[in-house]
């Protein structure tokens, strides 16, 4: 119950992501980074689209698809490749 009041007191703020890690949550990138979205998509991390919350870090929503730590580190330079974008 204390993550469900966690997860509501972290909708209420605006996200700031200034650099993404493999220890990025999905919900803090997602908010941070709209565009992180299509991205991750595209590389068949649907879920973000189902309406089904994703708890935990990128590295672990990449790990439960079967990403490898190579593919996972790609992920990363992609993504701070948009953030530098906005």
């Amino acid at each position: 119950m204390e993550h469900f009041y966690q997860c509501l007191a972290k909708k209420s703020k605006k996200i700031v992501i200034n650099q993404i890690t493999k220890e990025t949550d999905i919900e803090d990138l997602v908010q941070g980074q709209p565009k992180s979205v299509s991205y991750l998509m595209e590389k068949g991390i649907r879920c973000l689209r189902c309406g089904e919350p994703i708890w935990g870090t990128l590295e672990i929503a990449a790990q439960e698809k079967g990403f490898t730590k190579e593919d996972i580190e790609k992920f990363i330079v992609d993504l701070n490749k948009l953030l530098k974008q906005n």
